[in-house]
C-alpha cells in the first residue's frame, strides 16, 4: 500500500492553499467576483469547494497543473458543463497549455464523449481563446 500524501492537513491550511492555487489558476478578478458574491446560500459551497478541490486536489504533487487542467476541460466538455469548461479554458491558459493543446484535448474528447460535445467545446473555446491571444 503506498504512503498518503502530504500536504496541508487542517480545513485552514487547506482553505488558506486553495485559495492561492485558486487565485493561481483561475485569477484574482474570478475569485474576487465568486467571494463578493458568496451568500449565506453559497458560502458554504464556496468553502468546500475552496478546500476540497483547491486545497486538496489541486494540491496533489501525482499531477501537474497543466494535466489537471487537461483532465478538467475533457471531464466538463464530457459533461456538457459549458460555463465551467469556459473558466477552465481560462485556466489552462493561465496553466501553460497552447491553443493548439486546448485543441487536441477536444479532439480527444469526441472519441470518448461524443463529437457533438467536443464541437461545442471548440465553438466555446474560440472566443475565449481569441480575446486571451488577441
Amino acid at each position: 500500500m503506498s504512503e498518503p500524501v502530504s500536504g496541508p492537513s487542517t480545513d485552514d491550511e487547506r482553505r488558506e492553499a486553495g485559495m492561492r492555487t485558486r487565485r493561481e489558476v483561475l485569477g484574482d478578478a474570478h475569485v474576487d467576483r465568486a467571494v463578493a458574491g458568496v451568500t449565506p446560500l453559497t458560502a458554504d459551497f464556496q468553502d468546500f469547494i475552496t478546500r476540497v478541490a483547491w486545497g486538496d486536489l489541486w494540491q496533489r504533487p501525482g499531477l501537474d497543473r497543466r494535466t489537471r487542467s487537461m483532465l478538467t476541460l475533457a471531464i466538463t466538455a464530457s459533461l456538457r458543463h459549458w460555463d465551467e469548461f469556459a473558466l477552465h479554458v481560462k485556466a489552462a491558459v493561465h496553466n501553460g497549455l497552447t491553443d493548439e493543446e486546448i485543441a487536441e484535448v477536444c479532439l480527444h474528447t469526441a472519441v470518448y464523449a461524443g463529437v457533438p460535445a467536443a464541437n461545442h467545446a471548440l465553438a466555446v473555446a474560440k472566443p475565449i481563446l481569441a480575446e486571451l491571444r488577441g
